[in-house]
This record gives C-alpha cells, structure tokens and sequence, in this order.
C-alpha cells in the first residue's frame, strides 16, 4: 500500500450521535501524530461522486464532540455501484459509477478512505476495497443490530433518550390510570426496546424476536389491575409481530437501498387494546427521530473517539479492508468480508444482523423481574 497523505472520511446512512465525535478523533489523530491531511465528503457517497467535500483541520472540528448528527451531513440513497442517473434519452437509470468516484479521489489527492455507517455504507466500503483502494470501516447504527461489535456508537444515546421518554410517561400514566404503548426503533431488531424498557421500567417489551400474543399482553395489564397498579407501560419495537403475522410497513421508499419503511405497529396494538380493556384508557407514542438526535453520551463520545483513532493506525500500519469493532473492553478490527451481509458473525446473527439471544441475560432478567414478552 503506498503512502497516505491524505484521508477522506464519509459520514452515510441515518445520523445519529456518535458520527462527530468518530469525525474529531479521526481528524485529530491523523493531523497532529501523522501529519496526514484529512478531507469530509459531504452528504455521504454523493459528495465523493459530485465533488462536495470540505478540508478538515484542528479549528473545524473543534467543539463538536457533543453534537449529535455529523458536520458532514449524510444520505442513504447513494450507492456508488448502484447509481440512478439519467441515460442519454432522460430516462432514470441504475449504472456502477465507482471507477469515477476513484477518478475523483486521485484528482483531490486522497489516499485512503474511512468510511462510518451500518450495512449498507459498510457494504459500499467493501467493495471498494475490492476494487483496490485502502478502506477501514467505522460501525454505525443505533439499532445496535451489526454483528462483530459488542456495541454501535448512537446506541446509547438512543437509549438515555427512550429511557427519559418512559420516565416522563411513567408519570401520566399513573395520573390516569392508562396504558401506555411506546413504538421505539430497531427495524428488525429489539435492542433499543429491550434494553430501553428493562431500563425504563416498562411492564411489556414487545420485540421481533418474540413473536406477541395480543391477549398475553391483556392478562398483563389485568394482572396488574389486581395488584393494584392501575397502569401499564408497553414499549414495543417497530419490526415487532404478531404470532403467524407479519411487520407494519410505513411506506416504501424506492429510490433508497433499504425500500421498506417499518412503523406503526404501536398504534396496532393500541387501537386492539382499547377493544379488549375498555376500562382503560389506551394512549400511544411514537418516539422516532427523537432517539436520532440530542446531545451524545459520555459512553458514545469514548466510543466514537477510540474508533476513530483506530481507523487512522490501522490505515497509517498499512491495513486496509478492515472494520474496527468494540469487544469486551477493546477496540480490535475485523475484515469487512466478514461483517457485511454474512451474518458468519455471532450465534444470534440472521441475515447479517445481530439479533436478541431470547434465552440471554436480558430477555431473563426481565423475566424474572416480571416483564411480559406478550408470549
């Protein structure tokens, strides 16, 4: 691999908290122990293929550890080797236009890319590093659902957000004596629910690896009538189903690479409780793009850092075609060929995502402390 003198970094896919503080250890790092010139690529893989990109110095990323979102804006509908232009007679088409965004980056003089996101920018990284350029991934999501990392950065800044959502609903649903529903992100994934209603203390956590029994969650809310509380707090994740049924999609989108929208299966189930338990009072909340957002978490700034800064030893040690990953208490790397879409990694993994262990710690310590699965 030759000498790298300049680094591009690109931010794709959902933001979340995390992507600045990645962008100022990378920065960082790279400037004052390499030496090396950093470049942003804005708006994800469309500013490496139309030119947007802006330097990055000390000065530009100073002060934006704590931010959510990225300085570098992002998108998800770019894939380079998927790419919808207009042929010769107007008409919209798909064409692989990577072989021009290599152009692009030997005429800016960039050496190497670190490329932050989940699956599907990570899948981009790859196959650019198949076609020769030195490429390290960064693990990004808040869904928590990429195999080979402990943990995303974005996922627990996720999780104070849904934890404090819960807390103040906790309160107003003991003022009236309502069930509360609150739909959480995660797409096909119950990290987010899970995690945030153990913590959040929440009496149902429906997730898509327990399939719900629409009537297991009544004897829950009546078996707490009996005791006395009133109340009952059901956090639910968006690709949650019903036994023998399937997701609520919210829309499709076909233009991105992840068409199928999920949300709305909250407001199902509410509207199918307030038949069942009409004594009470059935509220829903949708908390969405609330868990993208906000200040990051002390967790998530480390996290972000230490990722960063990896990235750049792993490319300035001539590595290259690698993720780094969080496992245990260490920052380590593993080969893209790896991590994108073969879910080789890890026993709970199913087509590429890592999904809840329905037998682990979590799913049992909220068993035991009486939590229904809606199972």
């Amino acid at each position: 691999m030759k000498e790298i003198r300049k680094i591009g970094i690109i931010t794709g896919g959902g933001d979340c908290s995390g992507l600045n503080a990645v962008i100022n250890g990378i920065t960082k790092a790279a400037i004052t122990k390499y030496g090396v010139e950093i470049v942003g690529f804005t708006k994800g893989f469309s500013g490496l293929m139309n030119h947007g990109f802006r330097d990055l110095d000390l000065k530009a990323v100073s002060g934006i550890l704590h931010e959510g979102g990225t300085i570098l804006k992002s998108s998800n509908k770019d894939n380079l080797f998927n790419y919808q232009v207009r042929n010769n007679e107007g008409k919209l088409v798909y064409k692989d236009v990577s072989d021009e965004a290599l152009k692009n980056l030997e005429y800016l003089g960039v050496d190497a890319l670190i490329v932050i996101g989940g699956d599907g920018t990570l899948t981009s990284a790859r196959d650019f590093s198949r076609k020769g350029l030195p490429v390290i991934g960064v693990p990004k999501t808040i869904d928590n659902d990429l195999p080979a990392t402990d943990v995303t950065f974005g996922f627990n800044t996720s999780l104070e957000t849904i934890c404090d959502a819960l807390d103040k609903i906790h309160t107003t649903a003991y003022s009236h004596d309502r069930v509360m529903v609150v739909e959480v992100m995660g797409r096909l994934t119950g990290w987010l629910a899970l995690e945030g209603g153990l913590a959040g203390s929440a009496d149902v956590i429906i997730i898509p690896e327990i399939p719900y029994d629409i009537n297991k969650i009544v004897e829950k809310v009546n078996q707490r009538d009996a005791f006395g509380r009133n109340f009952t707090i059901i956090i639910v994740s968006e690709g949650a189903t019903p036994i023998g049924g399937d997701v609520v999609i919210r829309e499709k989108v076909e233009d991105s690479p992840d068409t199928v929208r999920l949300g709305g299966v909250g407001d199902v189930i509410t509207q199918q409780l307030q038949k069942l338990i009409p004594h009470h009072e059935v509220r829903y909340t949708n908390l969405a793009y609330l868990q993208r957002g906000g200040t990051t978490s002390q967790f998530d700034r480390s996290l972000g850092l230490m990722f960063g800064v990896q990235a750049v030893e792993l490319l300035m040690a001539g590595k290259t075609g690698l993720m780094v990953q969080l496992k245990g208490r260490k920052i380590t790397s593993i080969p893209l060929e790896k991590v994108v879409g073969s879910g080789e990694v890890g026993e709970t993994s199913k087509g590429g995502k890592k999904r809840v262990n329905v037998k682990g710690q979590l799913v049992q310590t909220a068993k035991a402390i009486g939590i229904s699965f809606g199972d």
